[in-house]
Parts: C-alpha cells; sequence; structure tokens
C-alpha cells in the first residue's frame, strides 16, 4: 500500500487497485468502478457497445433483478449511476457511510456478474437515446468535430455508437465483450468521504476472485495530419459549428497551461470569446472553448451557436481571436491573473464535493495519471507564466492547424465562413 498526502492506493494481487480518500467531517460515501474500455477500443462493428453494455449492467444479476437493484439503492437513500467516456466506464453511486458494504456488494455483483436479462427492452432505449442526440445539433456538432481531427481511427467516432449495431448485437458478443475487458488490470475501486480504506480493501478482495486478465490495449492515436472539414446537414434554427485541433495527451506537463489558456480563450464569463462575440456583438447564446485529453493525444476546441444569417460575422470574429492569439505579447498579466485565480477557484470549490474527489482518484488511478495534492495542483496553476501561455497558444490555437465542424441547413453558408479563419479550409 502506498500512502500520499490525502489518498491511500492499494494494488491487491489479482491486479485490481483500491484508492481511497477518508474525510471524516462528512457522513457520505462516494464509491465508484472505474474500468479501462470506451469506445476506443471498439471495432466498427462494435461501435456502441460500451455505453450498451453500461447500461445491462443495470439490467440485473443472478442474485439481483434491476427493480431489486431500483429498491435496494432508493431504500438506501443513495444515488447510483454510471457514464462511458472514449477510454473509460464508470459505475457510481453516494450513501451513507453505514450503508457501504451493502452498496458494495450490490455494485460489484452489477460490474462483475451482469446476467444480462431483458436485453431486447434495453436496445429499445439506447436507440431511442441515439435518436434523442441526433435531435441535439449542438451536442452532434462535437462528434463531427472528432471525426475531422481523428479521422477513421476509433477515437473519431461518437461514444453512443450506431443503432444498427445495438439493433443486432447479440448477448454472447456482448458477454465476450465484458469478460475480456473487465479483468483486474482494467479495474479501479475508488471511494472518497468516510470510509476506511482497509475495510474497501477487504471488500474488494472477497468480492473479486477472477484471474488478472489481459490489459486493454487501444490502436494509437494519429490525429490528421492536415486540417478536415466535416458538415453534417440538417435543417436547424442555428448552425452549430467548432474548430479543432490535435492537443495534449493526459499526463502531458503543460496541462495546467492548456487549463489558463483555455480559461482565457473562452473557458469563463470574461473569456475572449464569452466577450467578443456574445457580449459586444450579440452573435450567440453560447460560445465556449474546450479541451479533451486521451491516453496518448488530445483535442482542443471551440463552438458557437448562431443564426444562419450570423454565421460569417460569427466566424470572422472567431478568426480574429484566434489570429490575436498568435501575437507574443497578446495576453495580458491581467488577464493571466485572472484566469490563474478563475482555475484554482473552480478546482478547489470542486474538491469539497465527495463525487469529485472519487471521481479525481478513479479516472488518475486508472489511466496512470500522477494523483497530485491540491496544494500541489494550485502550485502549478501558480507557476503558469506568460511566456508559456503565448507559446502553448501559438502550438494549439494556431488557426491553420484548425479543423472544423459544422452541423445546419447549407454546406456552403458554412464553408464561405470558414474563410475568415483559415481560406485552406475550404479547399480542404
Amino acid at each position: 500500500m502506498t500512502t500520499t498526502d490525502g489518498h491511500q492506493l492499494t494494488e491487491l494481487d489479482s491486479g485490481v487497485r483500491v484508492v481511497t480518500e477518508e474525510m471524516p467531517s462528512v457522513r457520505s460515501v462516494a464509491l465508484g468502478f472505474w474500468i479501462r474500455v470506451g469506445s476506443r477500443n471498439e471495432t466498427v462493428e462494435q461501435a456502441g457497445i460500451s455505453h450498451f453494455l453500461e447500461h445491462l449492467l443495470f439490467k440485473g444479476t443472478n442474485r439481483f433483478s434491476s427493480t431489486e437493484i431500483d429498491q435496494i439503492f432508493d431504500g438506501l437513500g443513495a444515488e447510483i449511476n454510471a457514464g462511458t467516456g472514449k477510454e473509460t466506464t464508470s459505475v457510481y453511486s453516494r450513501f451513507l457511510d453505514q450503508h457501504l458494504d451493502r452498496a458494495f456488494d450490490v455494485m460489484a455483483d452489477m460490474v462483475l456478474r451482469p446476467s444480462y436479462p431483458d436485453i431486447d427492452s434495453e436496445r429499445q432505449v439506447v436507440i431511442e437515446e441515439i435518436a434523442m442526440y441526433e435531435d441535439e445539433p449542438s451536442d452532434k456538432v462535437h462528434d463531427v468535430l472528432s471525426r475531422a481531427v481523428f479521422g477513421d481511427h476509433p477515437l473519431g467516432r461518437p461514444i453512443i455508437g450506431t443503432a444498427d449495431v445495438i439493433a443486432g448485437v447479440p448477448v454472447p458478443d456482448i458477454a465476450a465483450y465484458h469478460d475480456g475487458r473487465y479483468t483486474a488490470p482494467n479495474l479501479v475501486v475508488a471511494g472518497a468521504g468516510r470510509l476506511s480504506h482497509e475495510k474497501l480493501v477487504s471488500l474488494v478482495e472477497e468480492a473479486f476472485t477472477a484471474g488478472p486478465g489481459e490489459a486493454n490495449v487501444p490502436e494509437a492515436a494519429h490525429p490528421t495530419v492536415s486540417p478536415q472539414v466535416c458538415f453534417h446537414e440538417k435543417q436547424t434554427e442555428q448552425y452549430h459549428l467548432c474548430l479543432g485541433a490535435p492537443g495534449l495527451p493526459r499526463g502531458d506537463e503543460r496541462r495546467f497551461i492548456l487549463r489558463v489558456l483555455d480559461t482565457i480563450l473562452g473557458g469563463s464569463s470574461s473569456s475572449r470569446l464569452f466577450q467578443e462575440v456574445r457580449e459586444k456583438r450579440g452573435l450567440a447564446y453560447s460560445v465556449y472553448s474546450y479541451a479533451s485529453q486521451y491516453q496518448d493525444s488530445g483535442q482542443v476546441a471551440l463552438y458557437v451557436g448562431t443564426r444562419p444569417d450570423r454565421v460569417g460575422e460569427a466566424m470572422d470574429v472567431i478568426g480574429e481571436e484566434l489570429r490575436k492569439l498568435q501575437d507574443p505579447s497578446s495576453v495580458t498579466e491581467e488577464e493571466l491573473v485572472r484566469a490563474k485565480e478563475n482555475v484554482k477557484g473552480r478546482t478547489v470549490l470542486s474538491m469539497e464535493s465527495t463525487l469529485a474527489r472519487m471521481n479525481r482518484l478513479g479516472s488518475s488511478v486508472l489511466m496512470g495519471v500522477p494523483l497530485l495534492t491540491l496544494d500541489e495542483i494550485v502550485a502549478a496553476i501558480d507557476a503558469v507564466t506568460l511566456e508559456q501561455v503565448a507559446g502553448l497558444a501559438r502550438e494549439l490555437f494556431d488557426p491553420s492547424r484548425m479543423s472544423a465542424a459544422g452541423v445546419g441547413g447549407d454546406e456552403d453558408s458554412f464553408l464561405s465562413a470558414l474563410e475568415a479563419v483559415n481560406p485552406s479550409l475550404v479547399a480542404a
């Protein structure tokens, strides 16, 4: 067992890792099972199976029916939910500390021993979820951008998958997918709140008796070499537009610089994009930038939703802001100080939640990212300099490396607006 300021980590003989952070001042526990599998691990023929499997974990085991699982957690006054990403799946719950044994017992059975009953009704639920997603252009455009940045690589495909796969994938294929990937080296059990590390280790040792299995090794990422344009035609009230490019991997030391840079560009209400696009010109209700980070790659991006007759002006303003970022003296000391305080404040406030702390423990240990203390994180943010922000801005947000994605009614209007960002995109 290793003990670092604030958390304890144990790797069991089976290969399962248990990480906890005890918070004696609260009465609750946030508990999560983290599995290193997501849409990145799928073939085209499996597109969406990781997310579908996550749903099926709630449909029952040989010990607990789906209804009993709902009744048990309702009876505990607990919350239980799950999520699937491109590289991870997690099942998590928050409950009173006195219910740890019961909650762990049910969650472990759900994650390790699903029995796949009532699968056809859940197929329809997920197909409805896919249809709902297709009707949300402000969500879909981010996956269109991922296709532009990562091409045919699994990172370029939507996590939710396709209705064709969900409608047809048989139970034996789903069970084989589960058994081959929900293995010890791919599993982290994380807990934060009023709990004992030794107690949770004991529960995991008892529940996980299978052999170590194999680690999931996804295909290496290879973002597109040159900027690409992808457009999804759909009649909408607004055009939904994204610009983006390859970014930083999860463990990159410059991730703290990127957080400050993202805050300056579009990550806060005083950011450049929010002020120039929304507050000064009223061109959009929603405009922001963001960064996604993966094991060996990443993506930076910005989004704007605007009416068809304002697409050109919005792209003019965004293109100008990206060009300003290329000036080494563009970012001011005042912006830097404000952005660093913003990032520190959001980080510290989020850590007051047991769920946020558990999520940080589980995802960091699962993906091999060092678990820094809160003081170390704050120090890393404080250490960011103007020169570092300017250098990373020139590297990541150069308009000439930006791919573009759009959802709207007319591709020609979308393409002509891109000229204000990068004329070569129009011919891409």
